[in-house]
């Protein structure tokens, strides 16, 4: 079945849905309504969507045809008229799978087989008799000593490491995701931080490597031309992003909107851990989209992968956030814990790309942040189109399937307005300081402006003037 293109909109009473289906019969539609679930068919095109709320089949809906552009639009009535419908551009939320009735609170256990002492040997059952006798010995001795008031000493049992049955470690977007590295040495991926054992590292040596390898990158003298030197930095940072500061009424092209239509028909079921998880990665992957942005003025170059996917920890090392213990909430993101995985970037950003300045990396937050303030549809729009430029990459695209595709629909059916505004009403507070990335950032600024100050010594002054006085070679 195919998926067709459609848009939908709302009146007051209704629901419109507008869907291309050319060349087809207007007799064979099937239409049929769900509570919240609409779907039609129309051989050779399928459509299920999921609305917030419900509708219903009266005497005002109806479903016209026309064979000249294609469209078949059906008019559904509002269960309660005036009710706004929100998200109803996001479709992509719209296609996703409708969630369950009860939420699944833990994990469901499925008994194969059950047996009564009945049925034991001989052997098992002197065993079971035996540990009877001993839990009722041991529940003498402790009622005895609860009558006597003794204390008995009591620990806490050690928690026992996860489980592992294979060789690999999983990685990507809910560690959904395995074997994407497996020949990865025969690949030109420049940005892998992890060799060959990018499907064995565990978690904490994902990190490790990903640390010791960015002190290996940093460059005093590289941060410091570029500090004494930032004309053009100067420039990048007064540039006016777009995509932060028209004042335009949000509208998806008709690119975007088939982007979505491309997306896969995901339902997640992420723990309250996981979600914590997600929006702290999403806040990494947003500032390397901002840097690109800004460094190339919203005109992608063929560096802009590598650029993306060296900025982004989870991508060259395979290590998202959280960077340090949370001291709230799971939901609860700290302050303590943003600088954090901000700190992650900035490393990242004074490390690896042509561009190494902090005033620049700010900037970049400040982006992220206003992106933020957009809601789950301005950072769905930068998703997708940082989508579109790690699958235009022969490797790069790697990293689309296994971490943006996914955050894509996640965003878009799961991810919080509220929470995002408030992410980015957070972030722009913030004050990051220079010490959080671990290096000597002051000192380096301190002797690049003292060696400004002196200017050029007598000595060099003498030796500029003797090469003026030579001829010119012929």
């Amino acid at each position: 079945m195919i998926t067709p293109r459609f848009s939908c909109s709302q009146t007051e009473a209704s629901v419109l849905v507008k869907i291309y289906c050319p060349s087809v019969r207007a007799s064979d539609v099937e239409i049929n309504v769900d509570e919240t679930l609409f779907s039609v068919h129309i051989n050779p095109y399928f459509l299920r969507l999921n609305f917030p709320h419900p509708l219903i089949e009266d005497d005002a809906s109806a479903a016209a045809y026309d064979p000249s552009s294609g469209y078949l639009t059906v008019t559904l009535t509002k269960q309660t008229s005036g009710l706004e419908f929100k998200d109803l551009d996001l479709l992509a939320k719209l296609l996703a799978p409708r969630p369950p009735r009860e939420a699944v609170t833990q994990p469901l256990i499925e008994v194969l087989r059950s047996s009564d002492n009945s049925l034991l040997d001989e052997d098992e059952e002197l065993a079971a008799r035996t540990q009877e006798l001993s839990l009722s010995q041991e529940q003498e001795e402790i009622l005895h000593a609860a009558e006597n008031d003794w204390q008995l000493p009591q620990t806490l049992p050690e928690s026992l490491p996860p489980l592992q049955t294979s060789a690999r470690c999983r990685y990507g977007f809910l560690d959904m995701h395995s074997g994407y590295f497996v020949h990865i040495e025969h690949v030109e991926n420049e940005v892998n931080e992890l060799g060959a054992d990018a499907e064995t590292c565990a978690p904490s040596e994902r990190r490790r490597r990903r640390l010791k390898h960015e002190d290996e990158k940093w460059d005093e003298e590289h941060y410091m031309a570029d500090f004494a030197d930032d004309e053009y930095i100067r420039e990048l940072i007064a540039w006016p992003n777009p995509l932060t500061t028209s004042a335009e009424q949000f509208q998806y092209t008709e690119k975007e909107n088939m982007a979505m239509l491309r997306l896969p028909r995901k339902e997640y079921l992420p723990t309250v851990e996981q979600t914590h998880e997600l929006y702290l990665t999403l806040l990494t992957i947003l500032f390397s989209y901002a840097y690109d942005v800004r460094t190339t003025q919203h005109e992608p170059t063929p560096e802009s992968a590598w650029t993306i996917a060296s900025l982004t920890p989870a991508f060259s090392a395979l290590d998202p956030p959280p960077y340090a213990p949370s001291s709230r909430g799971p939901l609860s993101l700290s302050v303590d814990e943003l600088e954090v995985t901000f700190a992650a970037s900035y490393r990242r950003s004074l490390s690896f790309p042509l561009y190494r300045s902090w005033a620049l990396a700010e900037a970049c937050r400040i982006d992220v942040a206003r992106l933020l303030a957009g809601g789950k549809r301005m950072v769905t729009r930068c998703l997708l189109e940082l989508k579109e430029i790690l699958e235009h990459h022969d490797v790069y695209y790697v990293y689309s399937k296994v971490w943006v595709e996914d955050l894509c629909v996640w965003t878009v059916a799961y991810s919080d307005d509220a929470v995002l505004e408030g992410l980015g009403k957070s972030i722009e507070a913030m004050a990051m300081k220079k010490a959080m990335v671990g290096w000597d950032l002051e000192e380096l600024e301190g002797l690049t402006r003292e060696d400004a100050d002196h200017g050029p010594d007598s000595d060099d002054e003498s030796e500029d003037e003797i090469e003026r006085m030579l001829p010119a070679p012929l």
